[in-house]
């Protein structure tokens, strides 16, 4: 391809390379300057090169709020990517939005990052680019009912809105399919009762426990159950992608997740984008998740392409229209109202955990996104 050339187009990154959100970040972080050198190589968005800028924000909101408006007024910054929280990334946005500059999450999971949060009119400009929750759980759901499973329990960890709003989504579409929710155990990460959490799923008669959970009490969950003899096979969303957290030989265990990073993912991109972030640090590839911050690149991209300019209602414009837009992590669509500002439709990786192994099992879109009234609230 010819080499792109004029002004660049700027990305800013406002993001945490150094506190709790770092996992998740940093990652993405590397993945988007991937794919923006992929972009350069193959010509540049509409002829021009892409130029990625980046800022720590330590998660600190006055630290975030000035790495935006630094971005942003200082460095050129046309589109702003933000932290994969929305309580944590909302400094960063707001200070976007108010300028008219788009404001892109790599991988928020809830129907937050937008109109829902922001408002109708600047809100517009906040989207996210991971799954919805209510599509994640939805996937969870129909895998789980299609393997004969007809009686779950939840464990629903209250820690964070993306957790919840994840079990909620599989339980509704669950009972749509005919099966039973037969027990739901609540606790809030970090609280101490994970134990009697533990016990309380062991104890139930069941054909699969439904979670999403992360941090210090997912492997206590997880090996709380198998400790006291119940061997029921576990479901589990992105957030328990990985195996830094396994229990020593953890069997019967399922998730969904952007990308397998054991080696066998399906796209030969993604393999190739696996690879080239391993070669820096293995660190970046420890979950699927990074690849959600090479498809925000790919979302800018093509929004930009499409409305022939970088200003923000216009991008919106584009990216509310997005129906199976193809990005290095599969085709995403954004459906319709003020709900519709996370994706749907891409395709999960379901992963299985044998004998201590992970390893990939299927490609699997969710039929719909489960709907779930006050999710997300």
């Amino acid at each position: 391809a010819a080499a792109p050339s004029g002004e660049p187009i700027v990305i800013g990154a406002a993001v945490d390379l150094t506190g709790n959100m770092a996992p998740f970040d940093g990652p993405a972080l590397a993945a988007a300057q991937y794919q923006v050198d992929q972009i350069n190589a193959a010509g540049g968005i509409n002829g021009q090169p892409v130029e990625l800028k980046f800022i720590d924000t330590q998660l600190d909101p006055e630290q975030t709020k000035a790495a935006a408006i630094d971005l942003i007024d200082n460095q050129g910054a046309q589109v702003l990517l933000v932290t994969c929280d929305v309580d944590f990334a909302t400094p960063a946005v707001q200070e976007a939005i108010n300028r008219g500059v788009l404001a892109v999450a790599p991988c928020i999971g809830t129907d937050q990052m937008g109109p829902k949060r922001f408002g109708d009119e600047l809100g517009r400009l906040a989207f996210t680019v991971g799954n919805l929750a209510q599509d994640e759980g939805a996937a969870m759901a129909e895998f789980a009912y299609e393997q004969g499973w007809t009686r779950a329990a939840i464990a629903k960890d209250n820690v964070i809105v993306y957790f919840q709003d994840v079990v909620d989504s599989f339980a509704k579409r669950f009972t749509e399919l005919g099966g039973e929710v037969v027990l739901t155990e609540e606790w809030v990460n970090g609280d101490g009762t994970i134990n009697n959490v533990a016990s309380a799923l062991a104890d139930a008669d069941v054909d699969v426990i439904a979670t999403s959970t992360a941090f210090g009490d997912m492997p206590a969950l997880v090996e709380g159950v198998r400790s006291l003899g119940d061997d029921t096979p576990f479901i589990c969303g992105w957030s328990c992608d990985g195996t830094y957290w396994n229990p020593e030989g953890l069997s019967n265990f399922y998730l969904v997740t952007y990308a397998s990073i054991a080696g066998d993912d399906p796209n030969p991109d993604v393999q190739a984008l696996i690879d080239a972030l391993a070669a820096q640090d293995p660190q970046l590839v420890g979950t699927g998740g990074f690849v959600t911050g090479a498809a925000a690149i790919d979302a800018i991209a093509a929004a930009i392409t499409e409305a022939g300019s970088t200003e923000g209602a216009a991008l919106a414009d584009a990216m509310e229209g997005f129906q199976g837009v193809d990005t290095i992590s599969g085709q995403i669509t954004y459906a319709p109202g003020p709900e519709g500002h996370g994706v749907t439709g891409r395709e999960y990786r379901v992963m299985q955990i044998q004998d201590g192994t992970l390893s990939f099992i299927e490609l699997r879109a969710a039929t719909s996104p489960a709907d779930v009234a006050g999710a997300g609230e």
